[in-house]
């Protein structure tokens, strides 16, 4: 079996593990921290551990057994938890994403690093505990680790007087079931890393391993479980050792002997020097080639002394090395087909019995691990069936309902069916909000301890959902929002004191769907927004300004490239280069950016995004022989315009009054140069649509209807072009454009920028694309 085929596997679920480990450290109650939270945190190292050990990534084992080590010393009360502690268990956690980020980009991880890591981890182990975290985990020891000595799969057995429980030892049988020969070796190597082996039975059906392990039952399946599935295993305690000297369980009735298997040591202290491991493997050497001349076993073949290597586990207290067996048993009776019978013992946890099919279903899986690459095919897939749907609709719409009354109702279903397949595979790519928003308490407890503040996050709508592919891409603007609403929003303590606020800020996370958007919220309650400073700033950085703009177009200038009022360029922030890339970024996502500030009392910075950029939902309009989709969710409404209502402005401008509201009035024939389209205002449809904030009265010669849209690139097909966001293909083949609502009245303004769509009909949009 190739073992690198669980790799995505043990990443996936390594990076998870990870992610639980920052947030429970980041919840951890400094003078009272919760068990749970302790335990879990050290649960999480201990299957990474196993897991790294199983797939040989040394670097990465031999961290998380020193960590595991203290966090073992933490749970168990002898290790007092201080700030700077868990500061440090911070570090090392990312430490060991950069080993695993390392792994499973086919590199080895910094050999320097992992030094200081292990150099500071033992420091800490010697100064509050009194003893190394663990000496085997040197620095010097990052080479590859030999894979361990074969582990023969017959029926072997090592007596127990030779094999006697340690202290905290239980006795284990952990049963195989259905698993292939090739894969129960590679289990019972894995198996000899958690203790010591005493006894392997049984056939391909059922195959039992017994063994002596201070490990919980729950962690050894744990790592399994990347190589089995949960259903294959059963991992029963046969008795726990309360001392050296004893044993729980009664010893299992004698069984033939066949190959035997080393005791794997579980610590280099307790395995002696080599000569000792040499030793001991003549000694079972000897007694296997002995049996084999008996025929009681077959030969597995020589293993060289240099490859039994320790594995790197936590080192037991004080475990002896197992005798050397003098003389070999003799085969006087014929093995039994069945396992030997045991003591009744109570089971570490509730299993379903081998024969149990119902039991075996319900420890199955909910969920299922698929590439993203997968899911984008079908999503690219519904999308095609979307455009095939609405080219057969517009065909059977030109039949007579009368003759084909059963081909109009099998469409109408064909529609309900495709529209219902499309939402439960866009259903799949769309993941909670808390996967963006749980990146983020680590970085404000981190910079608020350099900013010297004291800071509180509140996170809301965590369960809220988003497109897969716009969360990868929202993350970096979130982040910058979050940096300056620390550094320039919230005041220092002292500040805040004095203007009679909490010490401590507190900054809020908020997601919320609203029609077919989601609304992300970044709140902060600091000092606001300065009006006058930012328009002195603006003058200063030569911008064209005026005393009567509003509020909300004074505060959208911060958006401006090279635009900061920071008083001191520091390393958070102050260079101007952040702000007007939040804003661009939103912007190529179809979403645009409000601020909204009230001074003294604090800044709110709302994002507006569509749920999704595969498949929108659009009205078609139209202009002269040009149709163009509006998205659905910038649409407010549609009206005839009276002339009483239109008033004139200075140049060309026009105004739409809308109850008591006064909109400026877009001609879409003149942003686009549309030839023969309707000119008069009063023969048009004025539609009121709303972009970054702004509402505008969109004057077209149609409205078509609303449908379902797929959203094609324009970029990676065509070219970018000023007013249009994405482009689609309609029922018919043609090509038409999806609009830009935010970037049309700014192309109304400025025309030297306006493209022409004035070619020759039916559709010079498809000439533009060609």
């Amino acid at each position: 079996m190739d073992i690198t085929d669980f790799y995505d596997t043990f990443f996936e679920e390594a990076a998870e593990l990870l992610g639980d480990m920052e947030r429970y450290l980041l919840e951890l109650d400094i003078e009272h921290p919760d068990p749970e939270h302790l335990n879990a945190i050290f649960r999480a190292a201990h299957s990474i551990k196993g897991g790294a050990g199983t797939f040989g990534f040394d670097v990465l084992q031999k961290t998380t057994h020193i960590f595991e080590n203290l966090l073992d010393h933490l749970r168990r009360g002898e290790l007092t938890l201080r700030r700077d502690i868990v500061d440090l268990f911070l570090e090392t956690k990312d430490m060991l994403q950069d080993q695993l980020d390392a792994y499973r980009n086919s590199a080895e991880p910094d050999a320097e690093a992992f030094a200081r890591i292990c150099r500071v981890l033992q420091q800490l182990a010697e100064e509050e505990i009194g003893q190394a975290g663990a000496p085997a985990a040197a620095p010097a020891a990052a080479a590859p680790t030999p894979a361990p000595a074969p582990v023969a799969t017959s029926a072997s057995v090592a007596p127990s007087e030779a094999i006697e429980a340690q202290d905290g030892e239980a006795r284990l049988c952990v049963a195989l079931l259905g698993v292939a020969e090739k894969d129960r070796q590679l289990l019972v190597e894995e198996l000899g890393q958690f203790g010591r082996i005493i006894k392997t039975s049984g056939d391909e059906q059922r195959y039992e391993v017994e063994l002596l392990s201070s490990e919980e039952p729950d962690d050894i399946e744990a790592v399994l479980c990347f190589v089995v599935d949960a259903d294959q295993l059963e991992i029963c305690v046969l008795g726990i050792a309360d001392s050296p000297a004893a044993e729980a369980a009664p010893a299992p009735a004698p069984t033939p002997p066949a190959a035997p298997v080393p005791a794997a040591p579980s610590s280099p202290a307790a395995s002696g020097d080599d000569d000792d491991l040499e030793a001991l493997f003549e000694a079972n050497q000897s007694l296997f080639a002995a049996l084999h001349s008996q025929g009681a076993v077959e030969p597995a073949g020589a293993v060289a002394p240099a490859a039994v290597e320790p594995p790197v586990v936590e080192p037991p207290v004080s475990t002896p090395a197992p005798a050397p067996i003098a003389a070999p048993v003799a085969p006087a009776a014929p093995a039994p087909s069945a396992p030997a019978p045991r003591a009744p013992a109570a089971p570490a946890s509730p299993r379903p019995a081998a024969d149990s099919k119902p039991a075996a279903a319900s420890s199955e899986s909910t969920s299922l691990r698929v590439p993203v690459d997968k899911v984008d095919q079908i999503i690219n897939l519904v999308g095609e069936l979307v455009i095939t749907q609405s080219m057969l609709e517009q065909t059977v719409s030109q039949l007579g309902g009368a003759l084909h009354g059963d081909l109009v109702n099998s469409m109408s279903l064909l529609q309900r069916n495709a529209r219902d397949l499309q939402e439960a595979v866009m259903s799949i790519r769309m993941v909670p909000m808390d996967f963006v928003f749980s990146r983020f308490p680590r970085q404000v407890r981190d910079l608020a301890g350099k900013l010297g503040k004291d800071i509180e996050l509140v996170t809301e709508g965590k369960s809220t959902e988003l497109d897969k592919s716009l969360v990868e891409r929202i993350i970096d603007p979130l982040n910058h929002l979050v940096r300056n609403s620390l550094d320039h929003g919230i005041e220092m303590p002292a500040v805040r004191e004095a203007a009679g606020k909490p010490r401590t800020g507190r900054l809020t996370l908020s997601a919320q769907h609203q029609g077919g958007n989601i609304v992300i919220d970044v709140i902060d309650d600091g000092a606001g927004l300065d009006r006058e400073k930012i328009l002195a700033k603006a003058r200063s950085n030569g911008l064209a300004v005026s005393d009567n703009m509003s509020d909300e177009d004074v505060y959208q200038l911060i958006f401006a490239p090279g635009f900061s009022t920071a008083e001191k360029v520091t390393d958070v922030s102050g260079r101007g280069v952040g702000m007007d890339v939040v804003k661009r970024n939103i912007q190529s996502l179809g979403g645009h950016v409000q601020i909204l500030s009230r001074k003294g009392q604090g800044t709110t910075t709302r994002i507006v995004l569509p749920l999704t950029l595969a498949i929108l939902d659009g009205m078609s309009i139209r202009a002269a022989n040009e149709i163009f989709i509006l998205p659905l969710s910038a649409v407010l409404e549609s009206l005839q315009p009276r002339s009483e209502d239109i008033y004139s402005m200075a140049g060309t401008d026009q105004l739409l009054k809308v109850r008591e509201e006064y909109l400026p009035l877009v001609a879409l024939h003149q942003v686009f140069s549309v030839a023969g389209a309707r000119t008069e205002p009063t023969e048009c449809i004025a539609v009121i649509v709303q972009g970054e904030g702004r509402r505008y009265a969109l004057l077209v010669d149609e409205l078509i209807g609303q449908q379902q849209v797929v959203v094609k690139n324009l970029e990676t097909n065509y070219r970018k072009v000023p007013g249009v966001s994405a482009a689609t293909i309609l029922g018919d083949g043609s090509v038409a454009l999806i609009l830009d609502i935010a970037d049309l009245y700014r192309l109304s303004r400025n025309p030297a920028v306006t493209p022409a769509l004035s070619g020759p009909v039916p559709s010079a949009q498809e000439k533009m694309l060609s």
